[in-house]
């Protein structure tokens, strides 16, 4: 499991923003009299600390490792090399799948977890901050408002429902907990602005919802120890830590089949399941509900999900189709292995730009399926051109793996769940500390990251907090020295040196604490 993701919702003026920037300490969301400042969600890794922990979940850091690997000089691998201009029929449809981006020793991935592993080291939580709902935006973004609330509240664990104790229960905050109610994940009513005993007393009609009510005051600093112990005691030990003995090779892997109206996305699920199981029509949107379909191949088991071709919102005809696109995007959510089709004989249109930027945005592994390559291969067609056609249309995505398929003959539709299952493996590995902070040494003594205002930016330590995605903390001493293109440096060495490079990657940068005297890293390098 990922970091346990907290979502502060509430309608617009209640303080929200101020209570995510007084729990992180940390002035990151803009605070204002007037309603509806935030828009975007804006997220921040915390750590709330060991307090409460039972001894037995707590690992000693491990021994400070004395060699430096050293990163290859070598340039960077060139993807499709193996690509063939000339190829034929059947070499083209005997690929190999044609998994263009990386070698083949990614398919069969190493589990690198070992029982000095950790099990848990610190607890975090990743706090999201979001508009409020039921604002009526000046500049007509309203829907683009709600849609990242909505997005917020798909991925929370826990929600922090934040009303206003001053101005009492509004009818606005009526609306919002009938909507949160029909959630299946905790819920925590935070009375903000209970700046003095007269609120705290006003504050107790929030009862009448039903959740524990916490106190607090953003502006006075006041409940803060109450809501972090009550968050807490909401979120179990294991929301945490990703178990290390969790038998994942027997797990149902949820692969969720997304893309445009008729790129033959029933027609591949049916092929899966080896019977009619969805209907299949060259009308486009035939296909309305998210279906899930369980098949096995090769004594494993999975779970397909059909998803409605997407469209942009302003082609939606019906209420129908709103809520067809609605729930899947949920499925992505839900997803551990989203395959993003493409038909071979149509260019790339915006739409699927923004379906690979939602899959980017729930960092989901994914693979570039381009589907129906039977019609290319009359033209002798060299799978290369359609994967760099990707890659230039991607460039945030080169690390994605790309498959050529027929969907109909079930050409390659094995291997591409054989490599499917290589990335469900690889978005579950944890790296030992010792060897992610070896390599993070190594890549500052290749590559030193420049001077910031005439200081030294330093890496003190790096750990692995969570898998799926991998979640990687930098603990330095100024996060904000590390430029855009020195933080890719970084994850590209990460990418290319750990068996993790098809999966997304997420790192935090982070400020050590005054009392945190650990230094694996910089110590290990050569200055």
């Amino acid at each position: 499991m990922g970091v346990a993701k907290v979502a502060i919702i509430g309608r617009p003026n209640v303080g929200k923003s101020s209570i995510f920037n007084w729990l992180i300490g940390e002035r990151v969301s803009i605070v204002d009299s007037v309603a509806g400042v935030t828009r975007d969600r804006v997220s921040f890794l915390l750590d709330i600390g060991l307090d409460g922990v039972d001894e037995k979940y707590l690992i000693p850091h491990p021994p400070v490792a004395s060699d430096v690997q050293q990163i290859s000089s070598n340039g960077e691998k060139l993807p499709f090399e193996n690509a063939d201009e000339d190829s034929q029929e059947d070499a083209a449809l005997n690929d190999e799948l044609s998994i263009q981006n990386e070698s083949s020793e990614r398919n069969d991935v190493e589990d690198v977890t070992d029982s000095s592993c950790p099990i848990i080291s610190a607890r975090y939580i990743e706090l999201t901050d979001s508009g409020g709902i039921g604002i009526v935006d000046k500049d007509d973004l309203s829907e683009d408002v709600e849609m990242q609330i909505q997005f917020a509240i798909d991925a929370a664990d826990l929600i922090l429902f934040v009303v206003d104790a001053r101005d009492g229960l509004a009818p606005l905050d009526q609306y919002v907990a009938e909507r949160l109610r029909k959630l299946k994940i905790p819920i925590l009513l935070v009375a903000n602005k209970c700046d003095g005993e007269a609120q705290e007393l006003d504050a107790r009609e929030f009862h009448r919802f039903g959740w524990d009510v916490v106190l607090v005051s953003a502006k006075q600093k006041r409940g803060r120890v109450a809501l972090m112990d009550a968050i807490e005691r909401t979120l179990p030990v294991s929301a945490f830590f990703d178990a290390a003995n969790d038998a994942i090779d027997d797990a149902e892997m949820k692969i969720a089949i997304v893309g445009r109206r008729n790129v033959g996305k029933s027609t591949f699920v049916n092929t899966l399941a080896q019977e009619e199981r969805v209907i299949a029509s060259p009308i486009p949107g035939t296909t309305r509900d998210c279906i899930d379909v369980r098949f096995e191949m090769n004594g494993k088991s999975f779970i397909a999900i059909d998803t409605p071709g997407f469209m942009r919102k302003k082609s939606l005809d019906s209420d129908l189709d709103f809520y067809a696109l609605t729930r899947a995007e949920r499925s992505i959510r839900m997803a551990d292995v989203v395959f993003m089709f493409f038909d071979s004989s149509q260019q790339i249109a915006k739409m699927d730009k923004q379906l690979v930027s939602l899959i980017e945005s729930y960092n989901k592994p994914c693979i570039f399926v381009v589907n129906k390559w039977d019609k290319m291969v009359q033209y002798k067609m060299p799978t290369s051109r359609w994967a760099d056609y990707l890659r230039e249309t991607f460039a945030t995505m080169w690390h994605v793996p790309i498959a050529f398929i027929t969907g109909m003959s079930g050409k390659n539709v094995q291997k591409l769940l054989q490599h499917a299952q290589a990335l469900f493996k690889q978005s579950k590995v944890r790296i030992p500390t010792n060897q992610l902070n070896k390599l993070v040494a190594a890549a500052l003594n290749h590559t030193p990251p420049p001077l910031f205002h005439y200081r030294k930016p330093k890496i003190y330590y790096a750990t692995q907090i969570s898998v799926s995605p991998p979640t990687i903390v930098m603990f330095c001493n100024m996060p904000d020295a590390f430029s855009s293109s020195y933080r890719r440096f970084l994850l590209n060495v990460i990418r290319d040196e750990l068996p993790i490079g098809e999966v997304p990657i997420r790192i935090w940068y982070r400020r050590r604490d005054s009392e945190d005297n650990v230094d694996d890293v910089d110590r290990q390098r050569i200055t």
